[in-house]
């Protein structure tokens, strides 16, 4: 397996038909834009935290991973490029975001970024983190016929601004069905119901922008999205710490219904005449 490190990703390949990409793991807040923004901006609040530590198995399994560095209150990698709302009617953040999950502004006196600015965060952040998503996707799909796409994310559990009581712990997104195979996402939700962990599909979260756009089943892309409640693993409040002893508990779930899916994978290419 090789490894790209570039600025804005870090990309390990590996050798199985599956890409987990993690789009909001970025922690980086370059200077030129915070100083520009709210003392909020820095504390990094809606960053899916630690789901590199969190997947750390995947890369043993061969597993290809694909983490952004830049933070998402710079540009949102999981938002269309038009910036367009993926929930319409619903509250949810743009793709250079303006506020919190929690509503909470990050501009202060400074504007937000305008058009120009935000196309020059588009060009530096974003299209690369997705051109290098297309290129591993077309890599696996060259090799093995057929690929599955894990978006990986994480939120905290209690956000009533953006839903109901405490979220599910594990909310999968398939587009409403679109996405991905649906003997897939059933052998990955067989395994969530037989365990001790709460579950929805196409709940409040049905996949965002990489799920939707790259999820081409008939192309022989099939993507989930996987929105996991930050209390599974880790302190939801500053310092926003690991917890070892919780996720250990939920990361062999994650393991087993990541092989189920490529497992299944794996039977649908068979019946297809696909070589995977």
């Amino acid at each position: 397996m090789s490894t790209l490190d570039t600025p804005t990703f870090a990309l390990r390949q590996g050798t199985l038909p599956l890409l987990i990409s993690i789009p909001h793991l970025g922690t980086e807040l370059p200077a030129e834009f915070a100083a520009g923004m709210t003392g909020t901006a820095p504390v990094l609040q809606d960053t899916d935290w630690h789901l590199d530590r969190l997947y750390g198995f995947a890369a043993g399994l061969g597993a290809s991973v694909l983490q952004a560095k830049v933070s998402r209150y710079v540009i949102d990698l999981n938002r269309p490029p038009g910036g367009e709302s993926l929930y319409p009617g619903q509250t949810t953040t743009g793709l250079c975001p303006t506020e919190t999950f929690r509503g909470e502004p990050l501009y202060g006196p400074a504007p937000a970024p305008d058009a120009p600015q935000q196309a020059d965060r588009l060009d530096r952040y974003w299209r690369p983190y997705h051109d290098a998503l297309r290129a591993e996707l077309d890599r696996l799909k060259a090799q093995h016929g057929a690929v599955l796409l894990w978006d990986a994310h994480s939120i905290a559990s209690v956000l009533p601004r953006l839903f109901e009581g405490k979220l599910p712990d594990l909310n999968f997104g398939t587009a409403d069905g679109k996405s991905c195979a649906p003997t897939i996402i059933e052998r990955v939700v067989a395994h969530a119901q037989g365990s001790s962990f709460s579950h929805v599909v196409n709940g409040r979260f049905k996949g965002g922008y990489i799920t939707r756009h790259y999820g081409v089943p008939a192309d022989g892309v099939h993507a989930i999205q996987l929105e996991m409640g930050q209390d599974l693993y880790m302190l939801e409040d500053p310092p926003f710490t690991y917890l070892e002893h919780k996720a250990t508990s939920v990361q062999p779930l994650l393991q087993t219904m990541l092989m189920e899916a490529l497992d299944s994978l794996t039977r649908l290419n068979t019946r297809n005449g696909v070589n995977a």
